[in-house]
């Protein structure tokens, strides 16, 4: 019985070890490697806006804004969840990921949008992530002319030319009413004003004085 040559040896525990590593690293063909995580080499902005919304999830204050009942965080604005092997699996790589919120003011004329927290961080989609709302624009907080806006996405901020030009009267929860100018914006949700019509030129909700008691005594006659 001839055996093996030691250098034939050799050589085929090397082609091995090499079938094994390429097999290892190789992805499939929706992106997810082998070892349990999608690879991200070469996504450009608006890829990972793609991933990002099925990721996030706005579960709201009440079920009359439109609650994701869903979502695992009822106190959180913004959620961003984690992904499992079933969903694709977390990102061999984190993206940067901005949340931003704008405060929305009805007047008489128009809404005005001012931003007034950018949360910035990095996430793979290994843990959620939890955002809670700016000061004063809870459910619990706004007043029937103060609204918000929130929105995840990738990369850099926003540019002017990336914001809403007009969002004009806002008057339903829908997010049909805001049209970003860019396509890198993984998720929005919108909250209006609650009833823009009670609002005055000067942003404060008009509201009729309570009734006060008679000037004069009881036992007035």
């Amino acid at each position: 019985m001839s055996r093996p040559h030691p250098a034939h040896g050799s050589l085929m525990s090397l082609v091995a070890a090499v079938a094994l590593l390429t097999a290892g690293c190789s992805a499939t063909a929706d992106g997810t490697e082998a070892a349990g995580c999608r690879e991200t080499d070469g996504w450009s902005l608006r890829e990972q806006a793609r991933w990002l919304r099925s990721t996030v999830s706005f579960p709201g204050a009440t079920a009359g804004e439109g609650a994701d009942e869903s979502a695992a965080d009822k106190d959180a604005a913004v959620v961003i969840r984690s992904r499992g092997t079933n969903d694709g699996g977390p990102l061999c790589e984190p993206i940067r990921v901005q949340v931003e919120f704008w405060e929305l003011t009805a007047t008489t004329t128009g809404t005005d949008m001012t931003s007034v927290l950018r949360y910035r961080l990095v996430t793979d989609g290994s843990e959620d992530r939890a955002i809670g709302f700016p000061p004063g624009l809870s459910a619990a907080e706004r007043d029937a002319c103060t609204g918000v806006l929130m929105a995840a996405y990738p990369g850099a901020r926003l540019t002017e030319a990336e914001l809403p030009e007009d969002i004009g009267h806002l008057t339903s929860p829908t997010t049909a009413d805001v049209e970003f100018g860019t396509d890198r914006i993984g998720a929005y949700r919108l909250f209006p004003p609650s009833d823009p019509r009670q609002c005055d030129a000067d942003r404060r909700p008009t509201t009729t004085p309570a009734a006060t008691s008679a000037p004069w005594p009881r036992d007035h006659r």
